[in-house]
């Protein structure tokens, strides 16, 4: 069986947040069933584009030249996660709740790439997004999925992180993880993240709230319930192409967690 990959990225989804949230699934998922850090590191300028950015194409900011959320052409070419794999063949499915993602890869390397904007429907966003996530995943078992939400940040930036709205929206998170992970076929490993934390009702700084991000892998070449130290947003990426079998760009920075 070829293997297959969910990411899962949780906008602004501080570790201490996911210890304290209502909904016990993810943490229980975490220290049971995964290989997991609640002291990963994330990039500066500690925001979303960049982040994400950061994580798809293996490089800091100032390789790839996206310092805020507005999106600009990196002046060095340099292939994404979702480029590489559609390059090797692998088909690629993108559900998102925020627009200014688009950019992320080139045009043609998605089977699908589908958008439900948290500025529409809020916090329904993400139930919605969910649900078409997981009936595509049942029914299409592609090779690599990547499921993004962005309504606990947003929430965080209008009540605050760690408020009670913030928890809430966690919670809601570890819900939309749980029923990911339960239709999930054989052969699929998982990893989930955050692209940075929060502090008050802002990021963006190195602080230890905001720079701080839980990461989980789950699937059949992770220890259960193992703990690791510091593990870098960078890494992720490579480590996604190790699971599937594809080559890592000479260009990327970051190393695979399997080796």
């Amino acid at each position: 069986m070829n293997p297959k990959v969910l990411l899962i990225l949780i906008d602004g989804m501080r570790p201490d947040a996911v210890l304290q949230a209502e909904h016990p699934f993810l943490r229980e998922f975490m220290r049971t069933r995964c290989t997991y850090t609640l002291n990963g590191r994330s990039v500066m300028p500690s925001i979303t584009l960049p982040c994400i950015m950061s994580l798809f194409h293996s490089v800091t900011p100032d390789r790839h030249g996206n310092l805020d959320n507005m999106y600009v052409r990196p002046s060095h070419r340099i292939d994404g996660l979702f480029d590489v794999l559609y390059a090797n063949k692998k088909k690629n499915l993108f559900y998102r709740t925020w627009n200014e993602l688009r950019d992320l890869c080139r045009p043609g390397a998605l089977a699908r790439d589908e958008l439900c904007e948290w500025k529409v429907y809020g916090n329904a966003a993400d139930i919605q997004l969910c649900d078409r996530c997981a009936q595509a995943i049942r029914a299409e078992e592609p090779d690599f999925v990547f499921y993004y939400s962005g309504n606990t940040d947003e929430v965080a930036h209008k009540h605050g992180w760690m408020g009670p709205e913030y928890m809430e929206a966690v919670s809601l998170a570890s819900r939309n993880i749980e029923k990911l992970i339960g239709v999930l076929p054989e052969g699929y490993s998982v990893v989930i993240t955050a692209d940075h934390g929060g502090h008050a009702r802002s990021h963006g700084t190195e602080m230890p709230e905001d720079m701080t991000i839980p990461i989980a892998l789950y699937g059949p070449r992770w220890e259960k319930g193992k703990e690791l130290e510091t593990i870098s947003l960078l890494d992720l990426a490579p480590t996604i192409l190790d699971i599937l079998g594809c080559e890592i760009p000479d260009e990327w920075d970051g190393v695979s967690l399997l080796d």
